[in-house]
C-alpha cells in the first residue's frame, strides 16, 4: 500500500471516529454506556460477517493470523470500547474524542523501543506541537478535578489509547496473511463478548432505549466496521508519528460536531488546540 493511499484511509477513519462521540453522547440520554458499546460491537460483527459471506470470504482465521485477531478483538475493540464507553458517561464527548485518540502518548515511544523505528527531528517537533495542541484542547486548568468521575474518566481514556497503540504495534510486528477486513467478524465478536462481560458486572440493569437504536445501527453497521478497517490498515503502513498525529484530527472533528450537535462550548482553547494539531500533521507529513 502506498503512503498516499494509507493516509487517505486514515482520513476516512478520522471522519468516522470523530463523528462517533457526539452522537454517542446524544444516544446515552436513553441508553447506558456499556450496553450501547456492546450492541455497537455486536452489530458490527453481524454486518462484517454478512459482507464477507456475500463475497464468499467468510472463514475462520488461519493460525498465524490469530495474534492479529486477538489484538483487534481484545484490545482495539473490547478494551477500547469498554474504557471509552465508561468514560463518555463521566466527561464531555469532546474530551472523550480527544483523549481516546491520543495514541501519540504511547505509539511513538513503543515504536522506537519495540520496532526500532527512527523518528526524524522534524517529526519529533511535530509530535511536540501535537501534544501541545492536545494539552490546550483539554484545558486541564478549567476542570474541577475533585468532581466525581472526572479523574477516573480521563484515566480510562488514557488506558483506551494505550490499548489501541498496543494493537497497532502487534499488527505491525505480526501482519496478517489475509486482508484485514476478513478478520473483522471474529474480532468484533471477541470485542462484543468482552464488553458484554463488563456490562453485566457494571450495568446489570442497563440497556439501549428505543430512541437510541438508530445510533447503534449507524455506528455498528457503518462507522465501526469501516473505521476500524481503515485505521488498522493505514496505521500498519504509516510512520508512528504520522499515524498518531493523523488520529489527532479525529478529536478536532469530534469537538466541531459536539459544538454543533450538542451545543458544547467552543472556546479559544479548542480553537487554538485544534489549530496546533492541524499544524503538527502538516509538519509530520512533509517530506
Amino acid at each position: 500500500m502506498t503512503q498516499a493511499r494509507a493516509f487517505q484511509l486514515l482520513l476516512v477513519a478520522v471522519v468516522l471516529f470523530g463523528g462517533v462521540w457526539p452522537i454517542t453522547k446524544h444516544a446515552l440520554s436513553d441508553s447506558t454506556p456499556l450496553w450501547f458499546g456492546f450492541w455497537r460491537a455486536a452489530l458490527a460483527a453481524v454486518a462484517t460477517a454478512a459482507v464477507m459471506a456475500a463475497l464468499g470470504r467468510l472463514r475462520l482465521p488461519a493460525r498465524r493470523d490469530w495474534p492479529a485477531v486477538l489484538a483487534l478483538g481484545s484490545l482495539q475493540i473490547g478494551a477500547f470500547f469498554a474504557f471509552t464507553h465508561v468514560a463518555v458517561g463521566m466527561i464531555p464527548s469532546g474530551r472523550t474524542a480527544i483523549l481516546s485518540n491520543v495514541t501519540i502518548f504511547w505509539l511513538v515511544p513503543l515504536s522506537v523501543w519495540l520496532l526500532g523505528e527512527r523518528v526524524s527531528p522534524m517529526r519529533w517537533v511535530a509530535a511536540g506541537v501535537g501534544l501541545l495542541g492536545v494539552a490546550v484542547m483539554m484545558g486541564p486548568w478549567a476542570l474541577d478535578w475533585s468532581a466525581p468521575g472526572v479523574l477516573a474518566g480521563h484515566l480510562w481514556l488514557l488506558c483506551a489509547s494505550l490499548a489501541w497503540s498496543v494493537t497497532i504495534i502487534i499488527l505491525r510486528r505480526r501482519p496478517p496473511s489475509v486482508p484485514l477486513i476478513e478478520l473483522l467478524p471474529i474480532a468484533f465478536l471477541i470485542g462484543a463478548a468482552i464488553v458484554s462481560a463488563v456490562a453485566w458486572v457494571l450495568e446489570p440493569r442497563g440497556g439501549v432505549g428505543a430512541s437510541s437504536w438508530w445510533v447503534v445501527f449507524l455506528i455498528g453497521a457503518v462507522a465501526a466496521p469501516i473505521g476500524t478497517w481503515a485505521v488498522s490498515e493505514s496505521t500498519r503502513h504509516l510512520n508512528a508519528v504520522v499515524s498518531s498525529l493523523g488520529l489527532l484530527l479525529a478529536p478536532v472533528v469530534g469537538v466541531a460536531l459536539a459544538t454543533i450537535w450538542l451545543h458544547e462550548p467552543l472556546g479559544w482553547d479548542l480553537l487554538l488546540g485544534g489549530g496546533l494539531v492541524v499544524v503538527s500533521v502538516i509538519l509530520a507529513t512533509r517530506r
